[in-house]
């Protein structure tokens, strides 16, 4: 397989550029972020308004033109190695509309790095740019900063080659058994139902890919609803497995199980249960737009190919 450019790996020295498209960072946080850059020897750029606040509501970094300005500038920006987006929360979605997709399609491909709310660009950058990403955990935020393994492997995202790359853990079930082989699509579910059905947007068309789906403090009936929406919509039509991440307070774990078991089992592909990616403890960072194995079998794990 060719490597895909816009993930990397970066040079030492290389400059990353930091936006929030989503939530505000801590200021403490952000530092902390920025320092454990400055250790893997990155020098990091922060956005213009990556510290503001939107004027109405707190959820936001800023108002929707000022973080899709930052988003814009950074990805265009041919002095920054990648663009990382430091946390989640809510408001990636404001921002789709914003942006300039040909100067974006112009501009030299870098990683493209975040998960959680940061799933609607992933989704963005591969329907309008035909580009791959990083779903990896959030660095201003303790799902970076106070787990060791997890920021390790977005230390090792950016800086090694991801080709052959395996993932699992020690939660791993299969609950369809089989082996498939795909292009990794998807991330977190709330924003894959969000994003569902917007005016201007192609069909999803995913046959021969292999879905990646978590989310975080959703009730099961939300899950339920959401992953209805996906189903209804025709997401899972044509997949050819669906590895399952974490579900942090989720509720009971093995009702969301149970449910995931339900509604997806029946789709007759490989399905693995838990596979270490999303909210939980030493997440892993996973590209998505490249081709991987699924094996649903005594051991699940997803293998880069």
């Amino acid at each position: 397989m060719s490597a895909r450019p816009e993930l990397g790996p970066l040079q030492p020295g290389a400059r990353v550029g930091l936006v929030a498209p989503s939530g505000p960072p801590k200021p403490e946080q952000l530092e902390k972020a920025m320092d454990v850059l400055r250790s893997w020897d990155m020098e990091p750029v922060p956005g213009k308004h990556i510290l503001d606040r939107h004027p109405r509501a707190g959820y936001l970094a800023g108002t929707d033109a000022d973080r899709a300005a930052d988003l814009q500038d950074a990805w265009c920006d041919d002095s920054l190695d990648a663009v990382l987006c430091v946390r989640g929360g809510y408001g990636a979605v404001r921002l789709l509309d914003l942006l300039d997709v040909p100067a974006l399609a112009a501009a030299r491909p870098k990683p493209l790095v975040g998960s959680s709310d940061i799933t609607a660009l992933h989704v963005f950058w591969a329907e309008e740019l035909g580009l791959a990403t990083w779903f990896t955990p959030m660095i201003a935020t303790g799902a970076f900063l106070d787990d060791p393994v997890a920021a390790d492997g977005v230390r090792r995202a950016l800086l090694e080659p991801y080709a052959g790359r395996a993932f699992t853990s020690a939660a791993a079930e299969p609950l369809v058994p089989g082996t498939a082989h795909g292009v990794l699509t998807g991330g977190n579910l709330a924003l894959l139902a969000m994003l569902n059905g917007a005016r201007n947007r192609k069909p999803v068309d995913n046959t021969g890919r292999i879905g990646l789906l978590e989310d975080v403090t959703e009730e099961p009936y939300r899950i339920d609803g959401m992953l209805q929406t996906l189903l209804r919509a025709g997401w899972f039509d044509g997949l050819t497995g669906v590895a399952l991440g974490s579900w942090s307070e989720c509720g009971d774990l093995a009702d969301v199980r149970s449910l995931c078991e339900e509604l997806l089992a029946p789709l007759g592909i490989p399905l693995v249960w838990e596979l270490g990616f999303g909210h939980g403890p030493a997440a892993h960072s996973i590209p998505l737009g490249v081709p991987a194995t699924l094996t649903a079998g005594s051991e699940p794990q997803l293998v880069l190919d």
